[in-house]
């Protein structure tokens, strides 16, 4: 969809609106039809909008005949079975000479903020200090998202700690993507903020808007330390949950290891007496009730000896003694030293 506005959000009739200042034609959520109308109206090259359109396309700017095209990554949002996912989107932005376009493929909350004038004061008087007012909300949007993604983290982190499942696993799994995703758009985001300040194809006019794109710099290496950071601790927090399931899966085979050998004596035994030759006392009718006992008390005693418990008493006892002993060898010294 392709809507034509001013800077002051007013909407004009025709492609070639007739507005003091430059106008902004926003193109989101773009068809087929709108592609051919940005061809044929605004003369944007097929290359440059198959560019923009690549989920993939890093950020960069670069010069045609009649314009300078920048593209930029912006965050997004999309909804799954696991709630909502974050990842971004390339933002092609087109200044001519009274007309600003902004192409992007899907929708975007920034250029909704701009849309609807719910963002702070932005030098977005010149087309320089639009573009740059754009990057400096995404950086915002970033750091907002982020924080975001780190609440969910510690959210699901206090789900595992009751029990680990799957789906807590996969929302992890997607927070890591989102995180990813977010380096690695605010990492080319930065290298076009660098270029826009020695780039001669983009001339900041005022004092103001300078300093403004300084602070953008700033606020996009926050947003990069904190992805860097949140990434590094999920990513710390992933291995210690999946040393947490080997040891779990660890005791439950010794726990079925100990059940089997705890049954094995008593299954040797029935097995014995099972045999078609002639045993001992097999004339006896009770000694039916005998082996069942004997069984019992195998098995009953081997899961006893073999048990867990058992060895951290034993291993308790010893620990006691030990102390015993370095105690009642402080004790003497302290005496022959009197």
């Amino acid at each position: 969809m392709i809507t034509i506005r001013n800077t002051m959000n007013r909407q004009s009739n025709g492609p070639h609106g007739t507005i003091d200042g430059y106008v902004w034609v926003d193109a989101r959520e773009v068809t087929r039809d709108d592609i051919s109308q940005l061809q044929e109206d605004y003369a944007v090259s097929s290359e440059l909008l198959a560019d923009i359109m690549d989920m993939d396309e890093q950020a960069r700017i670069e010069k045609e005949d009649d314009y300078v095209a920048l593209i930029v990554r912006l965050p997004a949002f999309a909804d799954d079975a696991h709630g909502i996912n974050q990842y971004c989107v390339p933002l092609g932005i087109v200044m001519m000479e009274n007309t600003i376009i902004t192409i992007c493929q899907s929708d975007s909350v920034i250029l909704e903020d701009f849309s609807r004038n719910r963002f702070r004061q932005y030098p977005i008087e010149t087309q320089e200090g639009f573009v740059i007012s754009i990057m400096g909300r995404a950086a915002m949007v970033y750091i907002r998202l982020l924080k975001y993604l780190n609440r969910q983290k510690n959210l699901v982190e206090e789900e595992l700690h009751r029990s680990v499942r799957n789906d807590e696993l996969i929302q992890l799994l997607s927070i890591q993507k989102s995180l990813v995703y977010f380096t690695t758009s605010l990492a080319t985001n930065e290298v076009l903020l660098e270029k826009l300040q020695k780039s001669p194809y983009f001339k900041v006019p005022t004092e103001e808007e300078r300093e403004f794109l300084e602070d953008i710099i700033i606020d996009n290496k926050q947003a990069i330390e904190m992805a860097n950071i949140y990434s590094s601790i999920l990513t710390g927090t992933m291995d210690a949950f999946a040393s947490v399931i080997s040891n779990n899966l660890s005791i439950i085979m010794r726990r079925l290891t100990v059940i089997s050998i705890a049954f094995m004596f008593p299954t040797f035994i029935v097995g014995y007496y099972g045999m078609n030759i002639d045993l001992p006392f097999a004339e006896n009718h009770i000694m039916m009730f005998v082996i069942m006992l004997i069984s019992l008390f195998t098995g009953l005693g081997s899961a006893l000896l073999l048990s867990e418990k058992r060895k951290r008493k034993i291993k308790r006892k010893g620990r006691e003694l030990k102390g015993k002993k370095r105690t009642k060898v402080r004790a003497s010294k302290v005496s022959t030293s009197d």
